[in-house]
């Protein structure tokens, strides 16, 4: 069992920056996919980012790439989203989680992450 725990986010203006955290608990990180997740009000949860912790792989939403970097720390058992040049189409609750699976193979469908973290808010305004 993994208990997620994401931090971080908040209220920013078009163009700042945020880092958000997700701490873990239960089970070290390196034994899974980690993702990273959004859901704006009326809209269907969309996958943003993942990282094959054992293997360093990532990937990325197209439209975040380049300005999000999904990266991790081992020492700290926690997952981070650096988060630059923000839209206010960025704007949602973000959720990290974790993926049963420590092949190479990066999943963008929720389904198949089976730990989830409570969510973070964070807002951009233009």
């Amino acid at each position: 069992q993994v208990t997620l725990v994401e931090s971080g986010g908040g209220s920013v203006q078009a163009g700042g920056s945020l880092r958000l955290s997700c701490a873990a608990s239960g089970r070290t990180l390196s034994r899974h996919t980690m993702g990273w997740f959004r859901q704006a009000p009326g809209k269907e949860r969309e996958f943003v980012a993942a990282i094959a912790w054992t293997h360093g792989n990532t990937y990325y939403l197209e439209s975040v790439r380049g300005r999000f970097t999904i990266s991790g720390d081992n020492a700290r058992n926690t997952l981070y989203l650096q988060m630059n040049s923000l839209k206010p189409e960025d704007t949602a609750v973000y959720y990290c989680a974790a993926r049963d699976y420590t092949g190479r193979y990066l999943s963008s469908f929720p389904y198949e992450y089976d730990y989830w973290g409570q969510g973070t808010q964070v807002t951009v305004s233009s």
